[in-house]
């Protein structure tokens, strides 16, 4: 398919600055592709729209907060993301206004003690940076780190009154395993009073681990979705949740899948059963797609032009998908990682 044809125009005034005040508060877009109806909801609604035995699967990834401020020996501010740890003191990091920066000195702006000198220049502004700590890096991070928001939610460069709130906020309540430089934001709207909700409604859950990487929100610069290039992200199917799925198929029962990144892991898997195991997957869904495991999905609203809308394309058509997005707009619903979100089964 034609990349201009996941384009769209939207008024900057509908990307969410920042969350609902409650998580369960945001609005809701139930979408029915039987009928082709669409109904307004709020996320709180979501037990009454699932049908029993329902199976929730969910993205446990733990967002890292890997933003960072650094400073060159001239006082000039050096904006860093960090990636992943390489070695004890070896960091892989995105940093910004540093320029070649191979054999500079830089000091962290919260910790003028600990400093990093830059040691290797990659494309796409990718560094490596040796670290005067033996300390783990998640370590450190959760000390001086801010959350890695995305670059449409606006947030002052070193500091802002709204870090406290993002480093609750932008983080689902059940997230476990630490990894990820991106939350799963369908499951920003989830609370432990839904969870008792569903469980009296007997819809069950599994978890999946996937690290949402910088990749996910990309904009895809390609001509057609085929000639993208796909980022790569590592995964973990567990026993447990591998097991869960399985029953649910087996019993003729659903599999929503929360968010595109627990979407991605499931059609992932070779059709029938499966297994336990971590791995690596770069799928694109776009249409048309044959879709394997998934009966339904929550997911937020996403950026034009972006693998995530493609993906909401191949669930529901293209025309569809314009339709859904037309109604969202019409009815102000926020879009992106802090804005509102859809059931589209």
């Amino acid at each position: 398919m034609r990349t201009d044809d996941l384009d769209f125009h939207l008024p900057p005034d509908l990307i969410a600055q920042s969350p609902a005040p409650e998580r369960s508060a945001s609005r809701l877009l139930h979408y029915r592709r039987a009928d082709r109806a669409m109904h307004h909801r709020t996320f709180a609604d979501l037990p009454q729209l699932l049908r029993p035995g329902d199976l929730l699967v969910f993205n446990d990834t733990r967002v890292v907060p890997a933003r960072f401020a650094l400073r060159k020996p001239g006082g000039g501010y050096v904006e860093a993301l960090f990636l992943a740890q390489t070695s004890p003191t070896h960091w892989r990091v995105m940093l910004k206004n540093v320029g070649q920066g191979v054999g500079m000195t830089l000091r962290f702006d919260a910790a003028p003690d600990l400093t990093a000198v830059v040691t290797e220049k990659h494309e796409a502004g990718e560094y490596v940076i040796d670290v005067t700590t033996n300390e783990p890096a998640l370590q450190v991070l959760a000390r001086l780190g801010r959350m890695p928001l995305p670059p449409y939610i606006k947030r002052d460069k070193i500091h802002d009154p709204r870090d406290a709130d993002d480093l609750a906020r932008y983080q689902t309540v059940y997230a476990n395993a630490p990894g990820a430089v991106a939350a799963p934001t369908a499951g920003l709207h989830f609370t432990p009073a839904l969870f008792e909700h569903l469980d009296r409604r007997h819809v069950e859950r599994a978890f999946v681990t996937l690290h949402v990487g910088l990749g996910t929100f990309k904009p895809v610069v390609a001509d057609t979705l085929a000639a993208h290039e796909m980022h790569t992200e590592s995964y973990t199917l567990s026993d447990r949740a591998a097991a869960a799925i399985n029953r649910a198929k087996r019993d003729g029962r659903r599999i929503v899948s929360v968010g595109t990144t627990a979407t991605r892991v499931l059609e992932s898997q070779p059709p029938g059963d499966l297994s336990s195991h971590s791995g690596e997957t770069n799928i694109c869904i776009y249409p048309p797609y044959q879709w394997k495991h998934v009966s339904a999905i929550i997911t937020n609203f996403h950026l034009p032009r972006s693998t995530l809308i493609a993906l909401v394309a191949a669930w529901v058509g293209l025309d569809e998908q314009r339709r859904i997005y037309q109604e969202a707009i019409q009815h102000h619903y926020r879009f992106f990682s802090y804005g509102d979100t859809s059931l589209l089964e």
